[in-house]
Formats: C-alpha cells, sequence, structure tokens
C-alpha cells in the first residue's frame, strides 16, 4: 500500500513509524529537511523536502499511484489544501486530514467537505481528541490512564501503586487465586521508567505504574485491590479557557448530573467568548498560576483541576500550585513527551498527551476494521490493540497456549459473541470472528500484526 503522510513532526513521525513497520510503501513529506532526514535515516520510508500542497511536492512523493494521503502539518490550511490537490490533481482516493480551528468544524458547514467541494473523507481534531480524554481521566480519578475497549463494556487503567495498597509485593499468580471472580488483569508495569509485560511471578511494588485491563462492571473492586477509591467528580476547575477547555466545560455542563464548574482563562477576549458561550460555568479572566486566583476560585475544595492551556509549563506549575493548595486531583496537558517522568515526582496525577490521542485517533480511522482500535501507551512504548479474528489469522482456531505470541504481549480480553472473557485461560480457543484485545511492548507490535493479518483496511 503506497501512502504518503504530510507532516513529519511528532505525529506524521509515529503514523509513519507503524505503517512502514507493517510494510507498507510510506513517504513522508515535511519542508524542514532536518525532520525528513531523520525520519528518513530512523524509520523505513522515503522523504520529500518541500511544501506538501504544492502539486510538484506531492508528484515527487509519488502522489500519482498512492492509495491514501494523510495530512498532518501544523497549518490547517495547508491539510486542506493538499487534500483538494490530493484529489483534483493526482486523483488520490482517501484522504485524512487534522484540522484545528474550530470554526471549521463547526456542524453548519459540514457540507465543505462534499467530495464535489473540499474532498476530506476523515478529520481528525486534535482538540475534540483531547477533550475526550480529559473527561475519561475525569471520570476515572483514581487512575491517570483509562481508555475503553470492546465498545464500553472494558477498560484500560493506568494505577499508580503506592503505600497503601494491599496487594504490594503479592505475585501476580495469586492475584487471581485470591480474587477469582474478579473481571481484570495486569498487562503492562512501568517501573524505573521501563515498560514491561509482567510474568504470573511478577510482583508490584511501591512506585509502579501498572495498567489493567478490566470488564466494565469491576473497575470499583479492582480500583479499590489495588488501594484506589472512587469518588464522584462534582466541582471541576479548569484551568485554560481554549478550545479544549471550552470543549471539555460544553460537555460537563450537558451531563444529566449536577457538575458545578469554574475556568480560568488569561486572555480577556477568549474569557469573554468562554462566558457567552457557557451557560452554567463561572468563568475568571486571570493567571491560572496565580495563587491569589486559585483561593479565588477555592481551588481547595474542588474535586480536580484541569489544566489545558496551550503551554506545558503553564500547565505543569498551575497544576502542581493547585495540589499545594489542597486539591485531591490535578491533570496536565503535556505536549511534550520529556516532561512526562516529571509528572509523579512533582504530585500531578494524571497527564494527557495531544499526540498520543491523535496518533490513535489517525491509526483507529485508517485500520477501521479488522483492526477496530488502537490506543499508544506513554510516548509510543507499547500499544492496546483490538481486533477482529480473521478466518485466515495463524490464531484462528488455536488455544491461547499453542499461539506463539512475544514476550511482550498480553491477551486483555477476547469478546465471543456476546460474551467478554476478561484473563481468558491457556485452553481457551480463539475462533473467527472474535474479537481479540491485546497489549504489545512497541518493538512486538509487527509480529502481532503479522499473527492477526492485519493489513490497512479503509473506512
Amino acid at each position: 500500500m503506497k501512502v504518503i503522510i504530510c507532516g513529519a513532526g511528532q505525529v506524521g513521525w509515529q503514523i509513519a513509524r507503524h505503517l512502514s513497520g507493517e510494510s507498507n510503501d510510506v513517504t513522508v513529506v515535511d519542508s524542514n529537511p532536518e525532520l525528513v532526514r531523520r525520519a528518513s535515516d530512523m524509520l523505513d520510508v522515503q522523504g520529500t523536502v518541500g511544501f506538501a500542497s504544492h502539486p510538484s511536492t506531492l508528484e515527487q512523493a509519488g502522489a500519482r499511484d498512492c492509495d491514501l494521503i494523510i495530512a498532518a502539518t501544523h497549518s490547517d490550511e495547508v491539510n486542506m489544501v493538499t487534500c483538494q490537490v490530493a484529489q483534483s490533481v493526482f486523483g488520490i482516493t482517501r484522504k485524512i486530514a487534522r484540522i484545528r480551528a474550530q470554526s471549521y468544524l463547526n456542524p453548519e458547514y459540514a457540507d465543505i467537505y462534499r467530495r464535489d467541494q473540499l474532498p476530506i473523507d476523515v478529520i481528525i481534531s486534535p482538540e475534540r481528541e483531547v477533550a475526550e480524554a480529559a473527561l475519561q481521566r475525569l471520570a476515572a480519578p483514581a487512575t491517570f490512564d483509562t481508555e475503553s475497549f470492546l465498545a464500553g463494556d472494558a477498560q484500560l487503567l493506568g494505577i499508580a501503586i503506592g503505600e497503601h495498597c494491599p496487594v504490594i509485593d503479592t505475585p501476580l499468580r495469586q492475584l487471581t487465586e485470591l480474587f477469582s471472580t474478579l473481571r481484570a488483569i495486569v498487562v503492562g508495569v512501568r517501573r524505573d521508567g521501563r515498560l514491561f509485560a509482567p510474568d504470573p511471578g511478577d510482583q508490584l511494588f511501591v512506585g509502579d505504574e501498572i495498567y489493567v485491563f478490566s470488564h466494565v462492571e469491576d473497575i470499583t473492586r479492582t480500583l479499590e485491590i489495588f488501594g484506589k477509591t472512587t469518588k464522584k467528580q462534582e466541582r471541576i476547575l479548569i484551568i485554560g479557557g481554549g478550545n479544549v477547555g471550552l470543549a471539555v466545560a460544553k460537555a460537563l455542563e450537558s451531563r444529566t448530573e449536577r457538575v458545578r464548574a469554574k475556568i480560568i482563562e488569561r486572555s480577556r477576549a477568549q474569557a469573554e467568548k468562554a462566558a457567552d458561550t457557557l451557560d452554567r460555568t463561572i468563568v475568571l479572566n486571570g493567571d491560572g498560576m496565580s495563587i491569589e486566583l486559585l483561593e479565588e476560585a477555592n481551588v481547595g475544595s474542588v474535586d480536580a483541576v484541569l489544566a489545558v492551556t496551550d503551554d506545558d509549563k503553564t500547565n505543569i506549575l498551575a497544576a502542581v500550585r493547585a495540589k499545594q493548595a489542597g486539591c485531591p486531583m490535578v491533570i496536565s496537558l503535556v505536549n511534550d513527551p520529556t516532561l512526562v517522568p516529571m509528572m509523579a515526582p512533582l504530585g500531578i496525577d494524571a497527564h494527557i498527551n495531544p499526540r498520543a490521542t491523535t496518533v490513535s485517533s489517525i491509526l483507529r480511522h485508517i485500520r477501521h476494521g479488522r483492526v477496530r482500535s488502537i490506543y499508544s501507551i506513554g510516548d509510543a512504548d507499547a500499544e492496546v490493540i483490538e481486533a477482529q479474528v480473521l478466518g485466515t489469522s495463524p490464531i484462528s482456531g488455536k488455544a491461547m497456549r499453542d499461539v506463539p505470541f512475544p514476550e511482550g504481549v498480553l491477551i486483555g480480553a477476547l469478546r465471543k459473541g456476546n460474551d467478554i472473557i476478561i484473563r481468558p485461560k491457556a485452553s481457551t480457543r480463539i475462533e473467527e470472528g472474535d474479537v481479540i484485545v491485546l497489549f504489545a511492548l512497541a518493538d512486538d507490535v509487527p509480529e502481532v500484526e503479522r499473527l492477526l493479518q492485519v493489513s490497512i483496511d479503509y473506512f
């Protein structure tokens, strides 16, 4: 499959890594020669230096025989024009564009994306993806990461192991014996900065960050077993009233249960816009790092603070100040993956990586069908993959014990018809049509895709 990826930043680079690893013919286009050289040197891709929206650049990148183009540059307008040129000049049938500006996403103007107007097949909105991720974090305040699978019937939970965890120093196989009816399994452990798939004999220690796959009905019990309590989030303070903060506040206002939200926004114009847009949310104009303003917003009495400005340092410092002022739950938006290791030492309970959510969203649309969902963990350290088992797949018809999964792979769940099996047994047989959810370290993803016989299946 011939794929052109426009934009060699973090999102474009990660998409190129995924698709080139599946033996697709990938070309990366960017106006920055250094970014193109980096992609060409580190990945099995070709590189073209130039402006993605220029027909001559796309021609050089091989657009004449291209099957899919992904426009993920930093400019909405460049991405939109790139898709137009791809359709009008080269007849490329599948086009994905990353678009940030909410004005372009207004439902009133949806007609401009018709094939005879501005032909974009799939629009990815980072702000909307991040807002959804933020809402998921707020819904599971005892976790630092969370994502839904199997149509919402199963949940991936990121849990930090603290001193009060009752199962510290307990081999994982004993957890299975102690809680035989619990539909949950530990699929990943991050210890001292290294992420690995645990063996049954591995124990958990204070400071570990674990990834647990749980049936949605067993989430509360799962959290309690690992020393976490669940509390309803009724008072939320949002620092940053831009697209993300505004989207979160709107979603909170639309809920049936009563949620009291406040927004702190530095820009007066943006604060006025937020105040005009929202009905029940209180909007304060000022600096989210100001302790005086945080106290005015009663930060010590809110259930959670969500820092989602467009500046990483502001988000981190505001979250730290909110924590010091007595807020029990702080969540920070962090674009720079190198800052993530600082979150736990600073007392920040959870973080959101916009690039990871965007990458996951793009991959989900590309692989729609056989692969139903992909969630990228950390800085692409691992993936959780949900896929339907094909009749031609090497794993079809085999018992779990007979499938040669790599060491860095663990099965989280298996759906058979209407039944969901969390922690399937070694004797469980995988059949055609089953839906399987796997945790796989990055180096093992290509082998997982081979076992699933994954190929790009278009939307």
